[in-house]
């Protein structure tokens, strides 16, 4: 009873240190998060190929059960809350630090053997034994990090309104397959004893019957206003997380409008959902100001695409110069934008607004005879909307009240 107690004394604690650091992301940033689920890698190989504990259904090691679970866990609600682009770079990161911390120590034995310090022999064979663990081991979370979000995505037809039992099928799916893949390296590299993967197995189910029960309280009290967005197909989950699509095409040409530079509707299907799911976790108010250039049809008409392609760079430009560094401009459509603008409190946003359309305004009235103008409808979560598709038609409202009213205005009245 005291070697399970132990257990679930170390996955406390270690859920509640990674959560968090985690639910703190937005506070303090990721780096944190990241660099604590990175450092305990070692350890966690360490603990599992030489310290092992015996229970009533058999032999099993705290770093497997506890420790590596529990970063499976850690890194599926990561996926969860933000995306696959995100999670990708703990994945990776694992991956290459390992891989160099092994390089590194093979260097050494270049050397040939240490100076001997006296009362210490440093052991080489095992130093050995480690590298190779870490190699196996650390590929094996590759595979498993990237299976368990298919997995848990696959899930999704099957039990649609379940988070928490989707993640608890996963884990337990994909530490079974853990268990089998690890220990075979465990037994052929450092002779682990074969009742230790059938003990090892059990503790990992009852891991992943924990992790998922804390995963679910994690989730329902501490950002349990965080809508879950629509699943993508599995295929564009894996493009993502195995950079088949490339970094700079997300986040450059495929991420951005090639005519205007701002960021493309896909962009802000995914970028929007974050910023608004910040604004939900840190209680704060997330401004959508839609603008829209007034006429522009005409523009076209009369002066020829070519003008009206030169209108539309221009004008985000003139937005840009009067955006906040960490706001963000998104091409909606053909001449409509969006400009999404983090803890800015509505009556500020709607002076933000007319700072951003008497921009347009002074400056394009000179450089084109069009005189180009927007109008611009402003919407802000949670006073008008509580989530993206709402807070789009809100300001879209507002937009046509700002038509209605004779164009190159702003309207963001709340009601």
């Amino acid at each position: 009873m005291s070697g399970i107690i132990l257990l679930l004394t170390q996955a406390l604690i270690y859920f509640g240190v990674m959560a968090t650091l985690f639910r703190l992301r937005h506070a303090m940033g990721l780096g944190a998060f990241l660099c604590a689920l990175g450092v305990m890698h070692f350890l966690e190989t360490y603990l599992a190929a030489v310290f092992f504990i015996q229970l009533p259904f058999g032999l099993l090691s705290p770093g497997s059960t506890v420790l590596f679970s529990g970063k499976l866990a850690i890194i599926l609600m990561f996926y969860i809350r933000e995306d696959a682009e995100a999670v990708r770079q703990p994945i990776y990161g694992l991956l290459i630090g390992n891989f160099l911390m092994v390089a590194l120590v093979l260097t050494l034995r270049l050397y040939g053997a240490p100076v001997s310090l006296p009362g210490y022999n440093p052991d080489l064979v095992l130093i050995d034994e480690m590298g190779a663990l870490m190699i196996w081991g650390t590929s094996l979370l590759f595979i498993d990090a990237i299976a368990i979000i298919l997995l848990y995505e696959k899930l999704h037809t099957l039990l649609p309104r379940s988070v928490v039992l989707r993640a608890g099928v996963s884990l337990a799916l994909i530490l079974t397959f853990d268990q089998v893949g690890f220990f075979i390296g465990l037994h052929y590299i450092a002779g682990t004893p074969w009742d230790a993967l059938a003990g090892g197995w059990i503790a990992k189910m009852g891991a992943a019957l924990v992790y998922s029960a804390l995963m679910g309280l994690y989730l329902s009290v501490l950002e349990r206003d965080t809508a879950e967005t629509a699943p993508l197909p599995l295929s564009d989950i894996f493009h993502k997380l195995t950079y088949r699509r490339k970094y700079e095409e997300l986040l450059g040409t495929s991420g951005r409008d090639a005519l205007t530079g701002a960021l493309t509707r896909e962009r802000f299907d995914s970028v929007g959902l974050a910023m608004l799911g910040r604004a939900v976790a840190m209680r704060r108010p997330l401004t959508l100001a839609l603008v829209d250039v007034d006429h522009f049809k005409s523009i076209n008409d009369r002066y020829g695409h070519i003008a009206g392609d030169e209108v539309l760079t221009r004008i985000v430009e003139c937005l840009r110069a009067e955006m906040r560094a960490e706001d963000r401009i998104f091409r909606y459509g053909g001449e409509e934008f969006v400009v999404l603008c983090e803890n800015m409190p509505h009556p500020a946003a709607i002076a933000y607004a007319e700072r951003l359309r008497a921009s347009v305004q002074r400056t394009l009235s000179v450089e084109f005879a069009a005189a180009p103008t927007v109008s611009i409808g402003l919407a802000t979560y949670p006073d008008d909307a509580a989530s993206m598709r709402d807070l789009i038609a809100h300001a879209d409202r507002h937009l046509y009240e700002a038509k209605r009213l004779g164009r190159d205005r702003v309207v963001g009245n709340v009601g």
